[in-house]
C-alpha cells in the first residue's frame, strides 16, 4: 500500500513540475532558466520512479497483474 502512495506522490509530483514549466515558459518566453530547471527536475523524476518501479518489481513489492488467462475452450469435434 506505501509503494502506490509514494508512486501517486511523484506522479503528482511530475504533473506539478510540468505546469511550472509550462507557467515559466509562458511568463518568461524562453528568456529565463527556470524553464530548463522545471523539465529537468521533471525528467529526474520520471527517471526516478522508473527506478523506484523496477525496484519494487525486482523485491515483490509489486507483481504484475492483467487479462486472466484461462485455459482454452476443447475443440468441437466435428464428424
Amino acid at each position: 500500500m506505501l509503494i502506490k502512495i509514494i508512486v501517486a506522490v511523484m506522479l503528482l509530483l511530475i504533473l506539478a513540475s510540468l505546469g511550472s514549466g509550462l507557467f515559466f515558459l509562458i511568463r518568461d518566453q524562453g528568456h529565463n532558466p527556470r524553464t530548463v530547471k522545471a523539465l529537468t527536475v521533471r525528467i529526474a523524476l520520471s527517471v526516478g520512479l522508473f527506478i523506484l518501479l523496477m525496484i519494487a518489481y525486482a523485491t515483490g513489492f509489486i507483481t504484475p497483474h492483467g487479462v486472466i488467462q484461462r485455459e482454452p475452450a476443447p475443440a468441437a469435434h466435428i464428424q
